[in-house]
Formats: C-alpha cells, sequence, structure tokens
C-alpha cells in the first residue's frame, strides 16, 4: 500500500475505487506524461490500440464516458443514434472535472463523484491487457475488456 501512499490525491481515489470493486490493476506513475493515448503507448511500449481512451462526452445535458481504444475516434453522430440521444458533444474541461473530478488527459474510468453514464468500445477486446487513466495525466493502471465493462457499469457499443 505505500506505493499507494506515493501517488497523488486523484489517483489514490482511483486506485481505493479499483480495490474496493476487486480489480487486479494497481494505479501506477510514470515518469512521462500519458495524456494522449500516443504517448501513453510509448512510455508503456504497448500498441495505442490498447489504451482505453477516457473521453467524456455531453449527451443531452448529462455526462457520458466513452471508454475507447486509442486506435479509433469516436463517431457522436452514431453514437447518439445508438444510444437513442437526441445530441452528444464533447465536453468543456470544467464539464469533465465536475462529473468526474478528474481533469482532461487524466480522466480514469472509475473514482467520480457520482457514477456517469459509461459506453465501452468493443474494439477494446482486441487487446489482452488495456492501460486506462489513473486519475492524472501520468497515471495508469492495467485491466481487460471484460473487467472494465464490471467496473464501470458500461454498455458495449461500437463508437464508430
Amino acid at each position: 500500500m505505500d506505493e499507494v501512499q506515493d501517488l497523488p490525491e486523484r489517483s489514490r481515489e482511483v486506485a481505493r475505487a479499483l480495490e474496493a470493486l476487486g480489480a487486479r490493476g494497481r494505479v501506477r506513475a510514470l515518469p512521462a506524461s500519458t495524456r494522449t493515448a500516443a504517448e501513453a503507448a510509448r512510455a508503456l511500449g504497448c500498441e495505442v490500440g490498447a489504451i482505453a481512451n477516457s473521453l467524456v462526452f455531453v449527451a443531452d445535458d448529462k455526462p457520458l464516458l466513452v471508454m475507447t481504444s486509442g486506435r479509433h475516434k469516436v463517431d457522436v453522430t452514431l453514437l447518439a443514434e445508438r444510444l437513442g440521444k437526441t445530441r452528444i458533444r464533447r465536453a468543456a474541461p470544467e464539464e469533465v472535472r465536475a462529473s468526474t473530478g478528474q481533469a482532461i488527459g487524466g480522466v480514469a474510468p472509475v473514482g467520480h463523484p457520482v457514477p456517469v453514464e459509461t459506453v465501452v468500445d468493443p474494439a477494446l477486446a482486441d487487446y489482452p491487457t488495456l492501460w486506462a487513466a489513473g486519475g492524472t495525466p501520468n497515471t495508469v493502471f492495467p485491466t481487460g475488456h471484460a473487467e472494465l465493462l464490471r467496473i464501470t457499469g458500461g454498455t458495449e457499443i461500437a463508437v464508430n
């Protein structure tokens, strides 16, 4: 548990949430930024598609967290149709922080002040190990597709 104490507070919150959810991975700090999928992939030595990007949108005035493969872009029109939403737009930085308690580039799939509706890209199943943000731009944790669905309570929907 000492390694958790060395993490930033936001990442400690994520670590506690992961532990409470029975997740196997542990949050770790990296020396380099993992703000973008490309940066994270370089720092971790993995394919960009194995990065589970946490993107926050606003869907019909409510936050929506989209966990997508680093190799994908989200088609908001298609996603709105698939979710039965009128409109989906990218959340502004202050909306991201208000809904998740975390800043863009470090949004974890868990550890938010209140649950956020979550969509999980099925393309993430292509990788046995995924890397998700740990609450700050330079913290991450390993997980898997099935575990990501379980810990987020997410719905599996193709995003593009």
